[in-house]
């Protein structure tokens, strides 16, 4: 299949998942997703999260255990993070909520993504516009002049873990993924 094809099937598997579950069971999924991640949090000085869209997983669980985080704020073609609270989050980028253009602008260790379909190699399939596989690869360079570990953590649900996806020369491949079952070390495999 096709990047197109693939994104179809999986965010229609992404999406009879999500309508399966109740609302409690969502949130145990989620808070499961917040517990996998709980060990790598600490020494984190910035995160950079994301506001779930429908049936995208939700990272809420992991922020309640960070301390100020930071959103994307679409710019163009690119993406850069921003400290913000939900409750300064106006709707942006097709209607995404994002932070104020005023709010500071950061450079995180450690990026939440958002994505549709994803290996446990590490390989993400996302929406298809390259944000974040711009960001991250801007965020790397900057981390590593600054000799700072940047680690890129894609979250999903089980369902959305592929055996196999196409990835293009600019496509930048997460460090680890993070599911409600499980954290894998994609950096293992390389």
């Amino acid at each position: 299949m096709n990047k197109t094809d693939l994104r179809r099937h999986y965010r229609s598997a992404r999406r009879a998942h999500v309508a399966s579950l109740s609302k409690a069971a969502r949130e145990a999924e989620e808070r499961a997703l917040a517990s996998h991640m709980a060990p790598l949090l600490p020494g984190i000085t910035m995160a950079g999260s994301y506001a779930a869209v429908g049936d995208e997983i939700d990272p809420m669980w992991i922020e309640r255990l960070l301390g100020p985080h930071a959103f994307p704020r679409v710019i163009g073609p690119d993406i850069s993070f921003h400290i913000a609270a939900w409750a300064d989050m106006k709707p942006g980028f097709q209607g995404i909520p994002e932070p104020a253009a005023t709010a500071p602008r950061v450079e995180p260790d450690l990026v939440l993504v958002p994505l549709v379909a994803v290996t446990l190699a590490g390989v993400r399939l996302g929406q298809g516009r390259g944000y974040y596989d711009r960001a991250l690869s801007l965020l790397r360079t900057n981390a590593a002049r600054a000799g700072k570990p940047l680690l890129a953590v894609g979250l999903a649900w089980e369902c959305q873990i592929a055996p196999a996806l196409p990835a293009d020369a600019w496509d930048m491949p997460l460090d680890m993924v993070a599911t409600p079952a499980r954290l894998v070390d994609c950096r293992k495999g390389r």
